[in-house]
Formats: structure tokens, sequence, C-alpha cells
């Protein structure tokens, strides 16, 4: 008999959390800061307090749906549900690709931080496919590694943040020497908003969750809280202590805080290492879990509609996101994959904005007001990303258009 796509409700609260501050936490503290000072320069707080405020409004957005359609593949479903199944299939696609380039942005990430120039790139794909393979196992154990990688990845940034503090900073604040202007402003927070996105692996597992109704809106907004304060110490720390011209050329700002002590360095690696290890966990779960559903509805091939029969978990979806990010990582670029996934994902969220923003009263738990500004600002933020991004995002969202027109009709 085929098992179809059941999975299994076994995740709690405090299991949905480590996997949305796992997502996020590798995906900011160790990749977004270069590319977005170099957008904003000095000011780049107001950039992260912009993509914060988006952030925010997705978030309840996301939870207030989330209540209310507790299934597997986030803002997929809540489009579908809300609006029909063009936005639906528009939002789980650019969330697909929009993923994909995440995944491959933070495998090359964990390379950098662990291997000679030669090596990053088997280094990267190796990592890809040990995280599948975890995630293989079943969602308790992906929960389980998540909180770990959590834990090592806080150590990590507190004992940097600590040393550098202690010894007194290297630079100056300086806020005018460095300035990005309104238009760079806003493309960082589009940047930046590539550090918020991890809430969404907590709505894509709503068929995961026990007590989705309470559980998955609860723990959206605790992971974002735990990671907003985390950005603000970072950044705030990073712009005294280092200066926002360094910022801009160092790849690893806050290797900058522990030159010279060894142990702190040892440390710090280990917690980025384990910080981008959790991020990429995260996603796998997250694509997983979307293209599970947009599998289940046709809109990519049924094949895929399957999850094994012990571990509950979509094997066929993994085992071919390991494939074919096997292929990426050899032609990825760091910047354009940040680009990318941030304009994926800003349009996965101005579909859920609207969405939620259609809600009755019965199942509104925030105002429309935040609905409206989300849904604007997502669409402002995707216009200031740098422009190859935008172009290879709107090829490969036509690209998508193509394929749902053009379908065999057996899965229609």
């Amino acid at each position: 008999m085929i098992n179809r796509s059941e999975l299994r409700r076994s995740l709690g609260l405090s299991d949905a959390i480590a996997i949305g501050v796992a997502s996020m936490v590798g995906a900011g503290v160790f990749v977004v800061w270069q590319p977005a000072a170099q957008a904003a320069g000095d000011l780049v707080l107001v950039a992260l307090a912009i993509a914060a405020l988006v952030a925010w409004a997705n978030a309840t957005s996301s939870a207030q749906l989330a209540g209310q359609y507790p299934s597997a593949g986030g803002t997929y479903v809540y489009g579908r549900e809300r609006l029909g199944p063009w936005p639906g299939y528009l939002a789980g696609w650019s969330f697909v690709i929009g993923k994909t380039a995440s995944v491959a942005a933070m495998a090359l990430a964990f390379a950098a931080y662990l291997a000679p120039p030669d090596w990053q790139k088997p280094v990267a794909i190796a990592a890809v496919w040990a995280l599948v393979g975890i995630n293989l196992l079943g969602v308790t154990r992906t929960a389980q590694v998540a909180k770990v990688l959590a834990s090592l990845a806080l150590i990590g940034i507190v004992t940097a943040l600590a040393v550098g503090w202690s010894e007194g900073g290297t630079a100056a604040f300086g806020w005018a020497e460095v300035t990005g202007g309104t238009y760079g402003v806003l493309q960082a927070a589009g940047l930046m908003f590539f550090a918020f996105a991890g809430y969404a692996r907590i709505a894509t597992m709503g068929e995961e969750v026990r007590d989705p109704e309470r559980t998955i809106g609860r723990a959206i907004i605790s992971a974002l809280v735990i990671v907003l304060v985390l950005y603000a110490v970072v950044g705030l720390s990073l712009l005294v202590l280092v200066g926002p011209e360094v910022l801009t050329g160092s790849a690893a700002p806050l290797a900058l805080l522990v030159e010279g002590s060894r142990g702190a360095e040892a440390v710090l690696v280990g917690g980025a290492a384990a910080a981008i290890a959790g991020a990429l966990l995260g996603l796998l779960s997250g694509i997983g879990r979307t293209f599970l559903a947009m599998a289940r509805e046709g809109d990519l091939p049924r094949i895929f509609d399957r999850t094994h029969p012990r571990t509950k978990v979509p094997h066929r979806v993994e085992l071919l996101l390991g494939a074919v990010l096997t292929v990426v990582l050899l032609v990825a670029d760091l910047r354009g994959a940040i680009g990318f996934s941030s304009f994926g994902v800003l349009l996965y969220y101005f579909v859920a904005n609207v969405a939620a923003y259609t809600q009755v009263e019965e199942h509104r738990r925030y105002h429309r007001a935040w609905q409206v500004f989300g849904a604007i600002l997502c669409l402002v933020l995707v216009a200031t990303l740098p422009w190859p991004s935008v172009v290879t995002g709107v090829a490969v969202l036509a690209v998508g258009v193509l394929w749902r027109m053009l379908r065999p009709r057996s899965l229609r």
C-alpha cells in the first residue's frame, strides 16, 4: 500500500520556537551584515529597524492565518484558501525557489568558516547532504538538533560580544562617515529581511505541531522577538566596536571582535558553524513541506506527494533538494543568492498579508492596518533590491507561471 502525505504531530511549543530561532540566527548574525552595510553604511541599524517592522507585520499575518489553516505549506495553503489557486501557487513557487537560494547561500557561508577556499564547495555540498540525512530521520530529530545548534550559536555570539566589549572596541561610531541614503537604507532592509524569514519554517510545519491553532502563533512571535533582540545587540556592537567602514569590507565581522584570542576564535567559529547549520536544517524542512503541499494539489509533480511510512517526512522531496543543491552550489554566489532569496520571500509574504487581510473577525488577532503596512513594504523592498536579483527573480517567476499554464493535464 502506498503511503501518501501523512505527517506526524509531534512538536511542542519549545520545539517550534527552537526551529524558528535556529533558522533565523544563522542567516542574520553571520551572513547578512556585510551586504547590508555596503548598501546602508552607518545607517544599517535604521535598515534593521525597517526590516524588523516588515518582519513583525508578516509574522502576525502568518500567525493569524496558521491558526485558521494549520496545514503543511504555509502561505501556499493560505493563498489558495483565501485568494485562489494562482496567488497560492505564486506564493509557494516564490518560497521554494527563494529558499533554495537561501540554502545555497547558507551552505557556502558554513564552508567559508570551516574550510580553505579550495575545499569550500565540497564541504558545502557535504553539509547539505548531512542535514538532508538528519531531516530524513524525522521531525523530532530535526527539532532536537535545532535546539543544540541554536544553543551553540548563542554561546559563540555571546563570547564574541564579551571579548569585543572587554577590550574596549576598535572603532568610533562615526555616523557621518558612511551613508547609503534613503535608497541604500531600503535596499539594506530588503537584504536584511533575509535574516528574519526563519519563522516561516514554523508555519510550513503546521501539520507536525501539537495544538497548532494555539502553538504556531505563539512560536512565530516568540522566535521573532528573541532574534530581534539578538540582532539589535549584535548590530549596535558591530557599529561601535568595528565601525561601518570596516564592516562593509568583512564577510565575517564578528571574527574581528575576537582577533588575537585563539580560544574565543575557536568558540566563535564553532558557534558560526552551528548557527548556519541550524539555518540550513530549518530551510530544508520548510522547503520540503511547501513542496509537499504543492505536490498534493498537482502544482508540482504528484510523485512527490509521499511521506516515508516510518518517519513520516517527505523523503522524496528531501532527496530531490539534495540533488538540486549539489548542482546549484557549483555556481552559487553569496550576495546574489541573498538578494534572490529576499525577492522570493518578500513576494511570498506579500501574498500572506493580502490573505490575512481577507480573514473575518472570528479568526482575526491583529488589526488590518498591519497587513496593509506589511504588503506595501514588501513591494517597496522588492523594488529596491539589487537589480540583478530583481531581474533573475522575475525570470524565474515567469518560468513558474509557464510551468503551471503548460503542465500536463493529468496534474490539473
